[in-house]
């Protein structure tokens, strides 16, 4: 072959190649199968933030980002957003006086250790403030009328039954904030005959004995959502009873009304003082959010982020137990982390870049109370960008070939309808929340970016095609046990299925000509709900 023949060649190619649509990336079940079962290896010790295990979880997920060629999103150009945590254990059997009685920590009260101090106390007046919820906007007025101002607060657990569970779930979250904002210095939780018959109080007093965790801001302090709460216990029928001795209502009588379909028991000041002391010991650790960023393409967009997060952490491992003693974490979270990492190297190697720019991450510390998700929604790593939308990964269960989703918090956004849009290019359909009462919307990362004004969805698979039988019979016999490991019959065909729609989602969000919005009508919106609005 001539030159003159080979220039004219390689130009053609070089034009073809040019010319060229990019690729649609392929899914491969091989692919996501060799994540988790990395992932959920029992080198990974039960990936537990702040552990050796977690450690070498993130540096695998780093490396990924690394071979894709994204930007790594850390601080000072590293793939690692470092969060300091304080872990705080008990110290000794807290006090508890109700009155003249004294009740037994470690069978009649639920009280764990506290991160702000290691030595607290209060002996105060109590008054008795319905469920304690606060949102007179949403029409939930619980203080109206009541003074709080230095004293205890004796709450109901949950809240009135016929609320929407996403509203309730979240207004239940934030009963210490607006019992700290009424000048109460001590919230206390009486259960109701609901919550009795759906957990046994000895669960609450062993999870009290678990450490508590919390994240420490710049000024070495650590955060809470309500520190002027000195004290937050939750009683048994026995101490419950005791606090409403000589009350205008019996508790017998508000429980009943609370068992009502909308009842709203009124509030009213009890005439016990309750005396609570407890000491706790503390130690400090840090584990890392693991982050990177495919910047957008549209120089009027890039500054936009689509944050696509996953938890990285898990349940570690229990030395005294028999047997096995590992929490491996397959589908919670390698299932997730794995979704992710394929969402990545799809974007990385669909040779079209999204016009807003995708963040990566894999965040530490989700089991202890979403805390490394909280971080980071606290310290952007954005620059003079924002995040405007989140898809959170937590748990799809992948024992099945589903053939819908469900994406929590769909309806209180546009990110709805891009979730819709994108399933019917697989013929997957998005399906309504299936279990109300759990209030998953509030329980995993996203919900941290919620409070902060964020619209967010977290997607997992649905229950159509056998798939309710599947989640449920999972729920029941392998969620945070040592059997949620790759010996589970997984479908991994469903895995790579799962992250071809979250590809398909985020490309969706990042390209769309407005940035994802509010609902008019949700009660997340911050114009409706006086949540913190973005700036």
């Amino acid at each position: 072959m001539t030159a003159s023949k080979l220039a004219l060649l390689l130009s053609a190619i070089a034009a073809a190649a040019t010319a060229a649509p990019a690729q649609e990336p392929s899914f491969e079940a091989s692919r996501f199968r060799s994540h988790v079962e990395f992932l959920a290896s029992d080198l990974m010790e039960g990936r537990d933030a702040g552990s050796r295990g977690f450690d070498l979880a993130a540096s695998y997920v780093a490396t990924r980002f690394l071979a894709l060629g994204l930007a790594p999103a850390g601080a000072d150009g590293s793939w690692y957003q470092t969060v300091p945590f304080v872990e705080a254990r008990p110290a000794a059997p807290a006090r508890v006086r109700v009155g003249e009685q004294s009740f037994d920590p470690a069978r009649q009260v639920a009280i764990g250790a506290s991160t702000l101090a290691p030595t607290q106390e209060l002996t105060a007046p109590a008054v008795f403030v319905g469920y304690g919820l606060d949102a007179p906007g949403a029409g939930f007025n619980d203080y109206q009328g009541l003074d709080v101002r230095g004293k205890y607060v004796v709450v109901l657990s949950g809240f009135p039954k016929g609320t929407p569970s996403e509203i309730g779930a979240h207004l239940s979250s934030m009963k210490a904030k607006a019992a700290e904002a009424r000048g109460a210095l001590g919230i206390i939780t009486v259960r109701t005959p609901s919550e009795d018959k759906r957990r046994p109080f000895e669960r609450l007093v062993d999870w009290a004995k678990d450490p508590a965790i919390a994240w420490v801001g710049p000024d070495g302090a650590p955060y809470s959502l309500a520190p002027g709460i000195r004290i937050a216990a939750t009683f048994d029928r026995a101490p419950a009873e005791a606090l409403f001795a000589g009350a205008r209502r019996p508790l017998a009588d508000v429980l009943a009304e609370a068992e009502k379909e909308g009842g709203r028991p009124r509030g009213f000041p009890l005439t016990q003082t309750v005396s609570i002391a407890r000491e706790s010991t503390m130690r400090r650790f840090t584990s890392p959010n693991v982050l990177a960023v495919l910047p957008g393409s549209d120089p009027a967009l890039k500054d936009e982020y689509v944050l696509l997060m996953a938890h990285l952490d898990h349940e570690a491992v229990e030395p005294t137990r028999e047997g096995d003693q590992i929490y491996n974490g397959a589908m919670d979270n390698a299932s997730g982390v794995a979704t992710m990492l394929e969402v990545a190297r799809a974007m990385a190697e669909s040779g079209e870049r999204p016009k807003r720019s995708i963040l990566f991450a894999a965040v530490t510390a989700e089991e202890d109370g979403l805390l490394g998700a909280e971080y980071l929604a606290k310290h952007p790593v954005t620059g003079a960008g924002k995040v405007v939308g989140v898809v959170n990964l937590d748990m799809p269960v992948l024992l099945y070939d589903f053939t819908d989703v469900i994406a929590f918090g769909a309806n209180h956004s546009t990110l709805g309808e891009a979730v819709r849009r994108a399933g019917a290019q697989m013929n997957i359909a998005l399906s309504p929340d299936p279990l109300p009462q759990e209030g998953l919307f509030t329980r995993s990362d996203h919900y941290k970016f919620v409070r902060e004004g964020v619209p967010s969805v977290f997607l997992m698979t649905g229950f159509a095609n056998g798939g309710e039988k599947q989640f449920t019979d999972f729920l029941a016999n392998h969620y945070h046990k040592v059997s949620d490991e790759t010996k589970l019959p997984f479908d991994w065909s469903a895995g790579a299925k799962f992250a071809k729609i979250n590809y398909l989602i985020a490309r969706e969000i990042a390209n769309a000509p407005a940035a994802p919005a509010w609902n008019a009508d949700s009660f997340f919106n911050p114009a409706n709900s006086g949540a913190k609005k973005r700036p």
